[in-house]
């Protein structure tokens, strides 16, 4: 698989290093020399991580993205093998895994059909230029840079963060025309008084890695309109490698709490209340040890999402929670996200009782808020505990660590 575009470019803002196909070629040379099977690689946001990547896929071995600041000898062990099967190309490990997390087998086909769909939608062009917002072994931040390599745009590689003056600076030298962000990220730009004003290339914000409360899809689609730009609210998961939805900013006003339509190609069922996905970007399977990276697609192009949600007349796609996302209050079952979507707390279940942590509130607006919640549950006040706290915990790839959470009750 090829997904570096002949007119595709990649410049570290801080170096000014460029991509080549001399510097992909270097890298291929160097691995071919390896020995064969699975390739590990804690990915940077380099230059010549970017290019160890892209030669592995050229030269048809699976690579393992992974976070360059964990210990991952424990999976390198479990899954170190040459019997891999042809079609497989990436594997990532599932989202927020701790322990023995399992690997999502995504297949060249997959990989690369999804960085064109996601071309198409959001209309990347020669002429788009990407910013690094989110790290490269996460899904997301993978699919930002596969969409525009692919389209022969430009990715400009930043590693200081949103919250550092040296991102926005470099927007500014790269003319940058799109940035992507996950839920936690708005909540930051929010508090930063981001004005996309002051970034005159600025066209496009995307949004995935979870659900983005309706004031702030309206408050980022309005600042963006104001410019001329777009906010795309979309919706994915690992196992579609990772992208299945997008909203178009021109429905967002009417279709406001929905993620959007299936990605061309591609559909959804509803079944037993679950959204099902059915497209070409499906993974091949999981795998729990090496023996099940020889196995081929076992999906068959349908992926359970585990997301509970409908479908509208239109095809629109509205998550109305996680099966698994389920507390209950002196015997009656919560649904956590309809908690999170109501109010602007973070829910998790406690023991018979809802938990839920409020990011810097005073006590009074803390004993206020349990009390609303309480109201609108139906229930006495004791069976919901507010926290304040002044910051979420966070994965390396921008979510909520909903398990830090929950260990810390």
């Amino acid at each position: 698989m090829n997904l570096f575009h002949p007119g595709a470019r990649v410049v570290d803002a801080a170096t000014g290093e460029t991509l080549t196909e001399q510097t992909i070629a270097a890298a291929a040379a160097v691995l071919a020399e390896e020995p064969g099977g699975v390739v590990f690689l804690p990915i940077e946001t380099t230059i010549a991580s970017i290019a160890r990547y892209l030669a592995a896929l050229r030269l048809g071995r699976p690579v393992v993205l992974l976070d360059p600041d964990g210990d991952h000898s424990d999976l390198v062990e479990r899954f170190s093998t040459t019997e891999v099967h042809p079609d497989l190309a990436i594997l990532l490990t599932t989202s927020g895994s701790t322990g023995n997390p399992k690997l999502v087998r995504l297949s060249a086909s997959a990989v690369e059909t999804n960085a064109d769909q996601i071309a198409q939608v959001l209309d990347i062009t020669a002429d788009s230029v990407a910013i690094t917002t989110l790290p490269l072994f996460y899904s997301y931040g993978m699919s930002v840079l596969n969409s525009h390599l692919l389209r022969g745009a430009t990715v400009v590689l930043e590693r200081t963060g949103i919250m550092q003056r040296d991102f926005w600076a470099a927007a500014v030298e790269h003319n940058v025309t799109s940035m992507a962000f996950v839920p936690s990220q708005y909540e930051m730009l929010r508090r930063l008084r981001f004005d996309p004003a002051k970034y005159p290339s600025l066209r496009n914000l995307t949004q995935a890695g979870g659900r983005l409360r309706a004031e702030l899809v309206t408050d980022f689609a309005e600042r963006m309109a104001k410019v001329g730009g777009r906010l795309y609210v979309m919706y994915g998961q690992t196992e579609a490698a990772p992208r299945m939805t997008t909203l178009p900013p021109g429905r967002l006003a009417e279709k406001l709490g929905s993620v959007g339509l299936a990605l061309p190609g591609s559909h959804f069922t509803i079944e037993d209340d679950e959204v099902v996905f059915h497209g070409p970007n499906v993974m091949m399977g999981y795998a729990d040890t090496a023996a099940d990276l020889a196995k081929g697609d076992e999906q068959g192009g349908v992926l359970r999402t585990g997301d509970l949600g409908r479908l509208d007349d239109e095809g629109f796609l509205f998550i109305t929670g996680r099966i698994k996302r389920m507390a209950k209050v002196f015997g009656v079952r919560i649904n956590l996200d309809d908690v999170e979507k109501n109010f602007p707390v973070t829910a998790v279940a406690g023991d018979d009782k809802l938990e839920v942590f409020a990011v810097g509130v005073s006590d009074d607006d803390a004993r206020s808020l349990r009390t609303k919640i309480a109201e609108w549950l139906g229930t006495h006040f004791t069976g919901v505990n507010v926290r304040t706290v002044d910051a979420l915990p966070l994965l390396p790839n921008g979510k909520i660590d909903y398990r830090a959470l929950e260990s810390s009750l």
